[in-house]
């Protein structure tokens, strides 16, 4: 599993300083595996097919990453809200929809965990029925 984390998600997606994250990203790793397989077990509760959950720590997530990148690109990072090329006169709406998507990662990323464990959990319950 180290293996797995460390090569397939810190080295092919952060190149540079990746091992410094490397701790934080096998905890998330073994956090939903393990709440997933419990989910397995007959009369066992998976945690991550309540929104809340996902929710939080895709919340969690999302105020670490901008702390990081505030940290390390500094008031630089608002750039990612305006991008190269664009015409000034269009800056106030550009920004705007940038800022909107940007925030809106979190509800996204929590919506698709939460649905993806729901739809799992009807499909077993549809096919348990069937028996």
């Amino acid at each position: 599993m180290y293996e797995f984390v460390y090569f397939n998600i810190v080295s092919e997606n952060i190149k540079k300083g990746g091992n410094l994250y490397f701790p934080v990203l096998l905890s998330i790793f073994f956090f939903l595996l393990i709440c997933n397989l419990v989910g397995m077990i007959p009369y066992g509760f998976t945690v991550t097919s309540h929104i809340i959950v996902t929710f939080s720590l895709a919340l969690a997530i999302f105020i670490g990453i901008n702390i990081i990148g505030i940290k390390t690109h500094g008031l630089h990072l608002l750039s990612l809200f305006l991008p190269a090329g664009a015409p000034l006169i269009m800056a106030p709406l550009l920004v705007f929809i940038e800022v909107v998507s940007y925030s809106f990662r979190v509800v996204s990323l929590s919506l698709r965990l939460f649905a993806n464990m729901m739809s799992g959990h009807c499909l077993l319950k549809i096919l348990a029925g069937f028996a």
